[in-house]
């Protein structure tokens, strides 16, 4: 018996679902899935050839306003459009410049060209799979297609926060697996040698900082000489130097070349900012002959200044250029390289060094609180991904552990081996008579 069919345009009571043909032939379905901000119902219409895809799609929507999955009422976006609004609207505003930066090189280079004219809501894991695939294909590292996964997790969490999609389908995408890198830090005896190969260069005490403290790059870079109090033998993290961004300058002649490399390029990004989290910000104690070092330093500085005369741009800062300007990471990374081979120690990165740091303190026993707290750490699982079972460590607990198991019975006292000699020989058997 065929089914009795409502009218087109009317619908069931009390916000119930209809389904209909409409006389356009096709079969529609109204479902009232809430109320919308300015009051009003919010009355959702679908539409498809066959009764059944209307059922299909009427209880489909049923479920998400039952369980509170409900997308916001209004114009569907795009992956683009939405991608483009939450780098430039809400996370630039409200991020490091950095941050946004990488956001940004995420969103227009890889996300918008791979999957921006997707729907929003409909876009699937596969799509975003199918991406991280063609980048690795490119030549990217799968490091490079994390980034990108991160990113579009953070901004289709937004749009899931704001009612955009019902669920984040990238939490369900699988970026590609990561070779894990061992991390060797440098042992004590190569600090050393580090150390006393920096003792004939520039600014040797840039490179203790890192090795001792473990201030990262742009901390150490930073570092202004109010942070410091060589009397007390403390100092304080407060800005972080920043990389450089450059834009061409060559105005109506372009030079051909990358903006970090045209004649007349101009940095767009402040030289510091803010320190990496509210944990970074933090007090430390500088061993006395760091505080040496440092005041060494400052003497040079004084030297250099005068020096430089008029070409001197005074900043405040502790470690610069022959002329007081801020030095380029860049710059640093290069004189760390050139470091590690006037000390004849194997090549590593400059991070190695913040490794090394944080391994110092494990061989110090120094409690995890306390070394989070001089890292600048906010994440309490930071010591376990720093620290590291360097040779000196091993070396020390098996020692420990041979004195606990196979330790020696200590030598009886004079006194008390003669007494227990006289228990001894009262209890040999005596002669007959006797």
């Amino acid at each position: 018996m065929p089914r009795k069919q409502r009218p087109e345009g009317t619908r069931a009571p009390n916000g119930a679902s209809s389904i209909y043909l409409g006389k356009d032939g096709k079969w529609h379905g109204r479902v009232t899935m809430g109320i919308k901000d300015d009051g009003t119902e919010d009355r959702r219409h679908v539409e498809r050839k066959t009764e059944n895809e209307v059922i299909k799609r009427v209880r489909e929507l049923e479920r998400q306003r039952d369980t509170g999955k409900v997308r916001k009422a209004g114009p569907v976006w795009t992956v683009e459009k939405w991608l483009h609004h939450w780098v430039e609207n809400i996370s630039a505003p409200t991020v490091r410049d950095t941050t946004a930066d990488g956001y940004r090189n995420a969103v227009y280079n890889h996300l918008i060209p791979g999957v921006g004219a997707h729907r929003l809501d409909r876009i699937q894991p596969e799509h975003f799979e199918k991406l991280y695939k063609k980048m690795t294909a490119a030549g990217h590292k799968p490091g490079n297609a994390h980034q990108v996964h991160r990113t579009a997790r953070t901004a289709f969490n937004e749009a899931l926060r704001r009612g955009h999609i019902t669920q984040n389908p990238v939490s369900l995408a699988r970026p590609p697996r990561i070779e894990k890198v061992e991390i060797v830090p440098y042992e004590v005896e190569e600090v050393q040698r580090i150390l006393a190969a920096a003792a004939d260069r520039r600014n040797p005490a840039r490179w203790a900082i890192a090795l001792v403290l473990g201030l990262r790059q742009g901390e150490v870079l930073g570092l202004k000489w109010t942070d410091l109090d060589l009397e007390a033998g403390t100092l304080r993290v407060q800005e972080n130097r920043l990389r450089p961004k450059y834009r061409h300058g060559c105005g109506g002649a372009p030079c051909g070349k990358k903006a970090g490399y045209c004649p007349q390029k101009v940095n767009t990004r402040k030289p510091t900012g803010e320190v990496k989290s509210d944990a970074g910000r933090r007090p430390m104690g500088i061993p006395q002959p760091l505080v040496a070092m440092l005041a060494a330093q400052k003497v040079t500085q004084d030297v250099e200044r005068e020096r430089a005369g008029d070409m001197w741009q005074e900043g405040g800062y502790v470690f610069t250029t022959l002329t007081g300007r801020l030095i380029n990471p860049n710059t640093d990374f290069h004189e760390w390289k050139d470091l590690l081979k006037a000390a004849g120690v194997r090549d590593g990165r400059l991070h190695d060094a913040r490794h090394t740091a944080a391994t110092l303190l494990l061989i110090l026993e120094v409690v995890d609180r306390t070394t989070q707290g001089l890292m600048g750490w906010s994440d309490p699982t930071m010591p376990a991904r720093y620290q590291h079972l360097v040779k000196r460590v091993q070396t020390d607990v098996a020692q420990r552990q041979g004195a606990l198991i196979w330790q020696q019975p200590k030598p009886a006292e004079p006194a008390a081996a003669r007494r227990q000699l006289r228990r001894k020989v009262r209890r040999l058997p005596r002669p007959d008579g006797q």
